[in-house]
């Protein structure tokens, strides 16, 4: 059987550093527009060196964390000690942001509160409780929670963990717990597990279905191939990158349903406010008013944050996210000292954490109706993208620049969300694809030399935008030709290299480095036991939906029944008209019925263990029907192309 191809459906979307980066220099032009945009920036704003420097304690005496095997998933160094004027190939308002995102070690943000940062994309935050801690988002790998938990130990006491608090649904909020606490301890009440209503839904379901498509895309966002450093990662703009050890997810054990909710761990009184779809369509803030410090998870951030993320997922709901800070200023502004936050540094002060949270309020509030006014004026995305720009009010706050999100991508993720792709004009109704379009193009311009010789004097003039979608047109028309190739990866590295968004610098700089090189080979993932473990089984039979090859599905239809008895489910299977159908509970008979645990059934469809996990079942009816249902599904392209046809 071909199930263990469904594999590549739970792909985690984390990847981390390849191959050191080609000596490629920024362009004159390039150069100019770092000298305008240093020219521009609010340097004067020092407020973010001090806050993330502020209470400093220890770091990793060893810089390199590995795994069990001994290979290194994070170097604390990689993007420590960026200091100096930027060097051209790195925008300078990204440079100095990339050098705070490189402190790394253990920070007392103030009394029985305290932060690991630089040790993962993400923050653990640590309270002290009356006889061990409560940890706040415990990282994205196993062992880079591990290394942070053994510094908090190292330099604040040797106590167990009492309480562990995702804020949201994402994995690098979540992924680490098993570094610091094992399932048993969980499973024996030693350890709370709190996380906000949906939280395991989501975390398990975001990637299932678009898993793959998702996971090569991030590779892009995240700069997978690149080597940190100035001609290559400038890390993620929220963090400093993804690290690639092992995630783990072990489930809540209580749900936070309401705003106002209270509760008390090892003598800390928490009061959650649940904000769901804005950052994460399951996510929480908490205040702690003990502490008179309020945890804005990744609701605020260090940067504008995306709409729509660049590697793919539904489009956030920016009203709601705005919506939701103001409610957290009303309620929890004038009560609290400190502001800490998942990703970058914390905000001390009640006038400077209420400035911030209004400020940074305020930002997502103008993209969303300036957007919306614009878009009701029949402008559409691109035009919308191409216009609007925060007050300088806002634009000069560092906390609102673009590192992460833009204003040009989430101004169009909202058009989006409110119209969808469709800009109303008929010409865009039912257009050529990419590689068919490409093809005239190049035609209608003259052929292939002739498109190049625009494409190179664009790139001269410094009109990088132009010459990449002049080329772009080339490319798909004429994949081998590696003049083309290597004329268009030289404008996307040189709007890498001006980018203030870490993440638009990934993409671009991937996107040149494919175009050299090629596309690396990529494993597809399971995401790891943990997250298949709790993937309902409804999903799992989603996502073989998703991978029926139609033409593989012709004839007559027929139907499969998977028992599961360790669960007491049944779930009947019908496939007709080249469409798998799912329905739980029915009682209706098989063409064959299949009786496992569902643990073998998973193994099987998603473990790489194929025909051979089905040895253990019970098979009732036609088992040839089993076997043709085993070879209707396809394998995934871990690896496809994007900037090539």
């Amino acid at each position: 059987m071909k199930f263990e191809a469904l594999a590549a459906g739970l792909a985690v979307s984390l990847v981390w550093a390849g191959p050191a980066a080609a000596e490629n220099p920024a362009s004159a032009s390039t150069r100019i527009v770092q000298d305008v945009a240093n020219a521009n920036l609010p340097w004067a704003d020092k407020e973010d060196e001090d806050f993330a420097s502020r209470g400093f304690i220890a770091t990793a005496a060893d810089p390199l964390i590995r795994n069990g095997a001994g290979k290194v998933v994070w170097d604390l160094a990689a993007h420590a000690n960026l200091s100096g004027p930027a060097p051209a190939t790195v925008n300078p308002s990204l440079w100095r942001h990339a050098g705070l995102l490189g402190k790394h070690g253990l920070f007392k943000v103030r009394e029985r509160l305290y932060q690991v940062r630089g040790f993962d994309v993400s923050n653990m935050s640590v309270i002290e409780g009356d006889t061990g801690y409560i940890l706040i988002d415990p990282l994205t790998t196993t062992e880079t929670a591990a290394a942070a938990m053994a510094l908090v130990k190292q330099h604040l006491g040797d106590k167990p963990v009492r309480a562990i608090i995702y804020t949201h649904s994402h994995g690098d909020h979540f992924g680490g717990a098993r570094g610091i606490v094992s399932e048993g301890d969980v499973a024996a009440g030693r350890v709370q597990i709190l996380a906000p209503e949906g939280f395991l839904e989501h975390a398990v379901s975001e990637n299932v279905i678009a898993g793959n498509a998702m996971g090569r895309r991030a590779a892009y966002q995240f700069g997978g191939d690149l080597a940190p450093g100035p001609e290559g990662q400038m890390t993620s703009g929220i963090g400093a990158a993804i690290p690639s050890g092992t995630i783990s997810l072990i489930p809540p054990t209580r749900i936070i349903a309401k705003t106002g909710e209270l509760v008390r761990i090892d003598g800390i009184d928490i009061e959650f406010q649940i904000t769901p779809n804005t950052e994460a369509p399951a996510e929480m803030n908490l205040y702690l008013p003990q502490l008179r410090a309020l945890c804005m998870a990744e609701n605020a951030n260090v940067s504008m944050h995306n709409i729509l993320t660049p590697r793919g997922a539904l489009v956030r709901d920016a009203k709601a996210w705005a919506d939701q800070l103001t409610v957290s200023t009303r309620r929890y502004g004038d009560k609290s000292d400190v502001l800490f936050i998942s990703h970058g540094w914390p905000r001390f002060g009640t006038d400077r954490l209420r400035d911030y949270l209004e400020s940074h309020r305020d930002a997502y509030k103008y993209l969303h109706d300036q957007t919306v006014r614009m878009m009701n004026q029949g402008l559409t995305g691109p035009e919308i993208a191409e216009r609007i720009a925060l007050p300088e009010t806002l634009s000069q706050r560092w906390f609102n620049r673009g590192y992460y999100g833009t204003m040009r991508h989430n101004s169009r993720a909202i058009y989006q969300r409110y119209m969808g792709w469709y800009d109303a004009n008929p010409a865009h109704l039912n257009v050529l694809p990419p590689e068919d379009a490409a093809k005239r193009y190049v035609a209608a311009m003259g052929g292939p030399a002739r498109v190049l010789r625009e494409g190179k004097r664009a790139l001269a003039k410094g009109d990088y935008r132009w010459a990449a979608e002049v080329l772009n047109h080339l490319v798909f028309a004429a994949p081998d030709n590696s003049e083309a190739r290597s004329t268009l990866a030289e404008a996307h590295r040189q709007m890498g290299y001006q980018a203030e968004s870490a993440i638009w610098r990934n993409m671009y700089l991937m996107a040149a480095k494919e175009l050299e090189t090629g596309v690396g080979e990529r494993a597809a993932s399971t995401g790891g036991i943990d997250f298949i473990r709790n993937t309902p089984s409804a999903m799992i039979f989603d996502l073989l939906s998703v991978r029926l090859d139609p033409a593989q599905a012709t004839g007559p239809a027929f139907s499969v029944a998977f028992a599961f008895p360790d669960r007491s489910e049944r779930h009947f299977i019908t496939i007709r008209n080249g469409v798998l159908v799912h329905e739980e509970g029915v009682a209706d008979a098989a063409d064959v019925t299949v009786t496992m645990p569902r643990a073998a059934f998973l193994q099987g469809v998603l473990g790489g263990g194929g025909a051979a996990a089905f040895a253990q079942a019970k098979i009732e009816g036609d088992v040839r029907v089993l076997q043709r249902f085993g070879t209707l599904f396809d394998s995934p392209d871990p690896n496809f192309s994007i900037v090539t046809p």
